[in-house]
């Protein structure tokens, strides 16, 4: 028997009984703190949170974790922000499927390393069927490959580095001097794309953006066009990037349209669909992602609307032969000519959680088409929000969602009775933070085509049109109380939990 040290029982497997109560103990506290929660942060203001963090003595263990659980309880849980709440509106948050809640814990638990198949054996094997499972799901076909990645931006950065090797590759010579490699995207997407470039050593300036046509979408001949400009330039088109779902307004570039450009031109064609991936298990809008079926690269993001923990994303290849450009073979971990699976070869990272999991079970638990269906719930709900909004006077809506976005303003009117901009404008960012400080609900807010707006993003699918309604009672009385009109609350407040 092995002899323990004091502090042993404090690693995993040390004792099965300590183990198992530390377990109960931290779930008895959560599912405590969830029981309670009203709304989806405290409203405690930032300094007096940062005096309760930084009151902690780091260097003062407490010497027992559940005293430790029991102070982040204090520090974290009753502070945090919750998405599950149906105040919570903002970003590209959801609230977590509970087959995901509880495969997260088994992979953290074993801590499983899925680089190399020496470190994780079936949960390799079962990422592998996951990778294949999506990219069937797109349409990629058998040669199709890809790998899990922290999120979108780890994603695209790696789709675009195989862009660009790929695209070097495939010249007959190198660059002339003074050509450079482009990437075409629209003003719509994602800000990774910039952010990629540079990484990559190709500048921010590499991005050309395309005008989108009047419902923010890519323009497919304004894309020709550009395109054309490249090589008129003695440029190279490395890679175009069509979205769908853009964060802003939620937009699904016209896919095939764009694929057809790429095709005349060589290019890559990258679809970042890490916010409208979710449709690939839609049964009544699978085809708003037609065309993503002749992409080179997808980067799909199931910590979204596949509803899954964060983090959880992927990057998929049409030919599974372009990761090569990533691979990088170690005596020590990876060497060149084993045959074992080794994901390290496909990935960016090297230690890399087990976070596909989550995905298998919770297809294993709910299936796809109830992902799909709770997804649509979400975007039915914008559709009514966006109606409800727009039949009242008080607020000004932007155009109909896509997928679950909401833009909208409050809708102050001037001594004339008509609607004052410059008023509306001012108003968008103090509603905000309004409602955030006071912690019953949160909001995000954007600029599209030069002025600002409140955002709606409704990602949970036990959000009512109730709830939202609520939520809309909430900006409206900020408005008025900073536009100094006497409110009438819709609905008593309540009071901060404890």
């Amino acid at each position: 028997m092995t002899e323990h040290t004091p502090t042993t029982h404090l690693f995993s497997g040390a004792t099965v009984d300590h183990y198992a109560a530390v377990v109960t103990a931290t779930l008895g506290t959560l599912a405590d703190r969830v029981r309670v929660i009203r709304r989806p942060r405290s409203g405690v203001p930032q300094h007096d949170l940062e005096e309760l963090v930084g009151s902690v003595d780091l260097d003062a263990p407490l010497g027992d974790t559940f005293s430790a659980i029991k102070e982040t309880s204090r520090l974290y849980l009753e502070h945090a922000v919750w998405f599950h709440e149906a105040g919570y509106v903002a970003h590209l948050n959801c609230p977590v499927a509970i087959p995901a809640l509880a495969a997260d814990l088994l992979a953290s638990a074993v801590n499983t390393s899925v680089d190399t198949y020496d470190q994780s054996t079936t949960a390799t094997l079962m990422e592998r069927r996951l990778v294949a499972w999506t990219a069937g799901r797109a349409g990629l076909g058998p040669a199709a490959d890809g790998v899990f990645t922290s999120g979108g931006t780890q994603s695209n950065l790696q789709a675009l580095l195989l862009a660009r090797d790929e695209t070097l590759t495939r010249l007959p010579s190198p660059l002339p001097a003074g050509a450079r490699l482009r990437i075409l995207a629209s003003g719509q997407s994602h800000f990774s794309v910039s952010k990629s470039a540079r990484l990559l050593g190709l500048g921010a300036d590499a991005v050309v953006l395309v005008p989108t046509d009047a419902d923010h979408r890519m323009d497919p001949a304004a894309l020709r066009e550009a395109a054309a400009g490249v090589r008129a330039a003695g440029d190279v088109v490395m890679a175009v990037v069509a979205t769908a779902g853009t964060t802003d307004l939620g937009r699904i570039d016209p896919l095939a349209a764009v694929a057809d450009v790429c095709a005349e031109h060589g290019a890559w064609l990258h679809v970042d669909a890490a916010y409208g991936g979710a449709l690939l298990v839609s049964r009544r809008r699978r085809h708003l992602l037609d065309g993503i079926e002749r992409a080179d690269s997808v980067t799909v993001d199931f910590h979204k609307g596949f509803f899954q923990p964060v983090a959880c994303s992927a990057v998929l290849v049409r030919d599974g032969a372009t990761l090569r450009h990533v691979t990088h073979h170690a005596a020590y971990l990876n060497p060149r000519g084993e045959r074992a699976p080794n994901q390290v070869d496909r990935s960016l990272q090297t230690t890399r959680r087990f976070d596909a999991l989550k995905l298998w079970v919770t297809l294993r638990a709910m299936g796809a088409d109830a992902i799909g269906d709770a997804f649509d719930t979400c975007l039915d709900l914008a559709t009514q929000v966006h109606a409800d909004l727009g039949a009242d006077p008080r607020f000004e809506v932007h155009s109909a969602p896509t997928l679950s976005t909401v833009l909208f303003r409050y809708r102050p009117v001037g001594p004339d009775g008509r609607l004052d901009p410059a008023a509306a404008d001012r108003l968008v960012a103090g509603i905000r933070e309004r409602l955030f400080e006071e912690g019953e609900a949160i909001v995000a807010r954007t600029v599209v085509d030069g002025r600002p707006w409140l955002k709606f993003t409704l990602l949970n699918p036990g959000s009512t049109r109730a709830d939202v309604r609520t939520v809309v009672d909430l900006v409206r009385e900020a408005g008025d109380d900073l536009l100094g009109i006497p409110a009438t609350p819709v609905r008593a407040r309540e009071e901060v939990l404890a």
